[in-house]
């Protein structure tokens, strides 16, 4: 073990002028096993200072031992030699944190730039898929329109058709009402040609079986969807992009 004794000072003053202050001097290392014995050699096996003493009769006395001086600068040397071998290394590691620091930095301004290219080409198919469902949409709608409006053409020739046939219906219960035989005679041979001729459909159009079905617009988006599915980020070399 090792104590530290400061050096006394017992000069006196002369001439009834004060002491001068005392030389600094450094604190002596003492040996707490023996007092009076200051540190002076090195125990290498323990890797220790001890005294004199230690070293001849106390507990380092099997002991290799080395001098104090030249163990001092040894160590001293090698203590310098680390230290300055750390700052090396922290140098080194606060260049590679800044280096680590600058590649989060990058690689949050690629994922960045990569996120908006993915939206861009996300909303120009969903504008390819927005611009085919409008042109599908007015085929079918202008089709829808064209029937519609045969039909309602069809509809009214039908109304007309009826409104004529049941004004002949009310002419001809009129015409059998008459009482004289003679008018009856001259009208009725007139009224049965228009009941001929309005009992026949034949000049009126019939519509086609099946002519409301538009089931001839169904599309299959099975392959395209399966391609859509498989819509994944390009690997290896680049390719042509649209």
């Amino acid at each position: 073990m090792i104590s530290f004794r400061p050096p006394t000072h017992t000069s006196k003053p002369e001439g009834g002028h004060p002491p001068a202050a005392p030389e600094r001097t450094e604190e002596r290392a003492m040996c707490q096993e023996h007092e009076d014995e200051q540190i002076n050699i090195y125990c290498v096996t323990h890797s220790v200072p001890t005294c004199s003493m230690c070293q001849v009769f106390g507990a380092h006395k099997d002991c290799e031992v080395a001098p104090f001086k030249s163990t001092y600068q040894t160590q001293k040397t090698e203590l310098t030699d680390g230290i300055a071998m750390m700052v090396g290394n922290n140098d080194r590691i606060q260049g590679i944190i800044s280096q680590l620091e600058e590649t989060c930095k990058t690689i949050e301004e690629n994922v960045r730039r990569q996120k908006s290219q993915l939206c861009e080409k996300f909303d120009h198919l969903y504008s390819i898929l927005e611009e085919r469902k409008r042109d599908l949409s007015s085929k079918v709608a202008a089709e829808q329109e064209e029937k519609l409006n045969y039909i309602r053409g069809l509809t009214m020739k039908y109304k007309e058709h009826l409104e004529l046939s049941c004004k002949t219906v009310e002419t001809g219960i009129q015409t059998m009402e008459e009482p004289e035989m003679a008018v009856f005679l001259q009208t009725v041979k007139y009224f049965l040609k228009r009941i001929g001729e309005a009992s026949s459909t034949s000049h009126l159009e019939m519509v086609e079986r099946g002519y409301e079905a538009m089931d001839h617009y169904t599309v299959n988006f099975w392959r395209e969807g399966r391609a859509l599915h498989s819509i994944d980020f390009i690997s290896g070399r680049k390719r042509k992009s649209w």
